[in-house]
């Protein structure tokens, strides 16, 4: 059979309370512009808020002003989306938890994943954001996502546990020398 060939995230949509929680926590918090917003073109009682996330990416928002907010934090249940990973710069990382805490938004601290940073928090639905940052940048012509599958490979050769910094660094000189051939070896 023939693949589907998705070509990516085009966007992601959540059923959000009232309209200011959203806009106060998707651009008012992470900065995401609120880029439009029309009614639910399934439902017409909903609001619908676009937002920019990044890299030409949405996340969208179902409104409706009689949702109101809970204090029961969403739970992990079979088939429940886990979390949401915002990619962020590292200076930016490194002021998260201080920007957080201004607010009075409990969040987990830095935690070292290895080849990437990341803080997780609560949205005022009880949905788990993360903001990460990656540890390194590949090289020209790569993409993280090239060089987290070749230092998977070199961890599993290696039988490690986790990818860690000499997995990605011989990863990276490895996807450098495959895309700059020498003309003779030294």
């Amino acid at each position: 059979m023939r693949k589907i060939q998705a070509q990516g995230i085009h966007h992601i949509t959540l059923t959000g309370a009232d309209r200011q929680t959203s806009i106060d926590f998707w651009e008012g918090l992470l900065g995401f512009s609120l880029i439009f917003d029309q009614p639910n073109l399934d439902d017409h009682r909903q609001g619908h808020l676009y937002f920019a996330a990044g890299n030409g990416q949405t996340i969208t928002v179902f409104t409706d002003e009689n949702r109101k907010l809970t204090p029961e934090r969403l739970k992990d249940q079979v088939g429940a989306v886990h979390h949401l990973a915002f990619s962020v710069s590292r200076s930016v990382l490194t002021q998260v938890c201080e920007r957080l805490d201004e607010r009075h938004i409990k969040h987990t601290g830095l935690k070292d994943r290895g080849f990437m940073n990341s803080i997780y928090f609560h949205d005022p639905l009880g949905l788990r954001i993360e903001l990460a940052c990656y540890r390194f940048e590949p090289p020209e012509g790569a993409t993280h996502a090239d060089v987290l599958a070749q230092a998977h490979s070199l961890r599993v050769q290696r039988e490690d546990l986790a990818i860690a910094d000499c997995h990605i660094a011989d990863a990276i000189e490895i996807l450098t020398q495959q895309r700059q051939p020498r003309m003779i070896d030294v």
